[in-house]
């Protein structure tokens, strides 16, 4: 039978032999189990042989995505989906990573491996991924060969050379895969010493992701020095890290990217902007200035795509004319930043006449975006509220 398929295993043959010759062979699994491994070495096919790579310093630099996966990050209690960017030095082993929200996109991919390039003080003269799945996904409807020459465009603007390993050979790009491990092993046990995965904010946990490319970067300093000297110098300038869309701002002040409706800044009604769209943000120009960066917005859950970001400050100038137009608006609850907030709204509901709880909302709306005290605003109203109760 091990002739015939040589992929058949103890356990099935053991089952086998149960099934064929019942009562005969009781107690022989680990009889066969060792047989079975010595007719292999000695008879079976020749397992794949997997050759110790030497790798000159400043030849190759190494991108992949992964997922930190047996552990959920949260931020201030709400699961944060990402990926983690990790980039490599074949020789020296040093490494760069960073989060990645959204999925393999040629954008992450430019974002993450320009930055570092940046944090290396060099390029190498190749770099090297698995099958350019970044190039292909999230691409905005764009054809795969116009993406591919955005890769290697962005090669030759740091004068590298794009190489690939054969698509399902992970191990071809070993010198990155298997520092995956250890990466996430370090972040992992330093969360573990935090005592919580949850953090305030996106940059609380790229802290601990710093934290632990630099121990491991520690421990190969000397060859990373080396390799330094010998990688290309970075051009002045990086090449675009984000997709230009275009949008015409509507008369409820808000624009739409990828199905999710965003609110903007109201002075802008009726203005063509030009969005930079990277992987975690939006930056609008007008007129060749910036004029707003909102965070991009994801919808989680199966066979969503739409959503809204809708943030008061944007509008509450315009709503202070019209106050009793929070009363019917279809954005009611987003305009209401926080669930303290939430629960204010409906304490004043419930104590005042609709129209004079909706201006008592607005106006106190309107103090916190120009102050920008939110928090002291909601605990002024809830103090307050409590008295009148």
């Amino acid at each position: 039978m091990l002739r015939q398929e040589p992929r058949l295993k103890p356990m099935t043959l053991f089952e086998y032999l149960q099934e064929q010759y019942p009562g005969k062979y009781p107690q022989v699994l680990r009889t066969l189990q060792r047989r079975v491994q010595q007719w292999k070495a000695l008879h079976g096919p020749a397992p794949e042989v997997m050759f110790v790579l030497r790798h000159e310093p400043g030849v190759m630099g190494l991108s992949d995505f992964t997922k930190l996966k047996g552990m959920e990050i949260t931020l201030n209690g709400k699961p944060f989906e990402h990926l983690i960017y990790h980039y490599r030095l074949a020789y020296s082993g040093w490494q760069y990573a960073q989060i990645i929200q959204g999925g393999e996109s040629f954008i992450a991919l430019s974002e993450g491996l320009q930055n570092a390039l940046a944090a290396a003080g060099g390029a190498p003269q190749e770099h090297r991924t698995d099958s350019l799945s970044a190039a292909y996904r999230n691409s905005g409807g764009h054809r795969i060969q116009e993406l591919t020459r955005f890769y290697d465009d962005l090669c030759e603007h740091y004068r590298m050379v794009p190489t690939r390993n054969n698509k399902g050979k992970a191990n071809e790009n070993g010198s990155v895969e298997s520092p995956h491990g250890h990466l996430k092993n370090r972040i992992k046990q330093a969360i573990y010493l935090r005592g919580s995965s949850d953090f305030a904010s996106i940059a609380e946990y790229q802290a601990v992701i710093d934290n632990a490319a630099a121990g491991l970067n520690r421990q190969c300093e000397a060859k990373y020095e080396a390799e330094k000297a010998v990688l290309q110098p970075l051009p002045k300038r990086r090449v675009a890290d984000y997709e230009i869309l275009s949008a015409k701002v509507s008369c409820h002040s808000t624009i739409e990217v990828r199905c999710i409706l965003y609110s903007v800044p109201s002075r802008l009604i009726g203005q063509q902007i030009e969005i930079h769209l990277y992987h975690d943000r939006l930056v609008g120009y007008f007129a060749r200035q910036q004029v707003f960066e909102l965070s991009r917005m994801r919808v989680a859950g199966k066979g969503r795509r739409r959503g809204r970001c809708i943030d008061y400050r944007h509008v509450i100038g315009g709503l202070r004319k019209k106050p009793r137009a929070f009363l019917f608006c279809q954005w009611q609850s987003d305009l209401l930043p926080t669930a303290e907030f939430r629960q204010l709204w409906a304490q004043m509901k419930a104590q005042f006449e609709r129209d004079q709880a909706a201006v008592l909302m607005v106006e106190a709306l309107y103090i916190a975006a120009t102050y920008d005290k939110e928090q002291t605003v909601a605990s002024y109203l809830a103090e307050a509220l409590s008295k009148t109760s």
